[in-house]
């Protein structure tokens, strides 16, 4: 039976992992057994997806990506060019940590730019965003902007990508969505749309 993704005819796709619907997976890049690999997804050249990795749907991993065992990403996740993730945080090539791997998790809509390294056991909140080059060493909330090494706080994102600009009474509105965030005890909430009644 025909699989129902695309692959360069370079990239190796071991036995016993699943990869859904109209992902595409192109030059050079590795999917190893036992990796679970949502719809709708595109993984970029050179990229390798270690055993038991689980991406969501419509996840997008740019060229150069390391995603090692212990990641999760959930649905819409960005990886961008040469981000790379880590497992283990003491790791010595005479000592064999197979079995330790520390867990990661990045939430839905979440982005990670480029050169961004993400030291393992952490959660990235949904729609975080990681600005190039960060280092994440800590847990993120969702819709934060990180920057740096170690990453600190700079501000929140919306689920477009958008800085959000907070009023005194902790309000902000998307330049592009028009959708309302509230911010309150450090933690952001998108506003429910209103119910119109006929």
């Amino acid at each position: 039976m025909e699989p129902n993704y695309y692959a360069h005819r370079t990239a190796e796709i071991d036995e016993g992992c699943y990869i859904g619907r109209d992902t595409k997976i192109w030059h050079f890049s590795h999917i190893m057994t036992g990796c679970v690999i949502g719809k709708h997804c595109n993984i970029g050249q050179n990229v390798v997806i270690s055993p038991k990795v689980i991406l969501g749907n419509n996840v997008k991993i740019q060229n150069n990506v390391s995603v090692y065992t212990g990641v999760i990403c959930e649905d819409d996740v960005f990886l961008g060019p040469s981000c790379v993730f880590t497992n283990v945080t003491n790791p010595r090539s005479g000592i064999n940590r197979r079995g330790q791997y520390s867990k990661t998790h990045v939430g839905k809509g979440a982005t990670i730019g480029a050169n961004a390294t993400i030291v393992c056991g952490h959660d990235i909140g949904a729609y975080a965003f990681v600005g190039a080059g960060a280092v994440v060493t800590k847990n993120l909330k969702p819709y934060a902007l990180v920057v740096g090494n170690p990453a600190k706080q700079i501000g929140w994102m919306s689920e477009y990508g958008h800085r959000l600009e907070f009023n005194t009474e902790g309000i902000a509105i998307c330049p592009e969505s028009n959708e309302i965030y509230t911010l309150k005890d450090q933690q952001v909430f998108k506003a429910q749309p209103v119910k119109k009644e006929f």
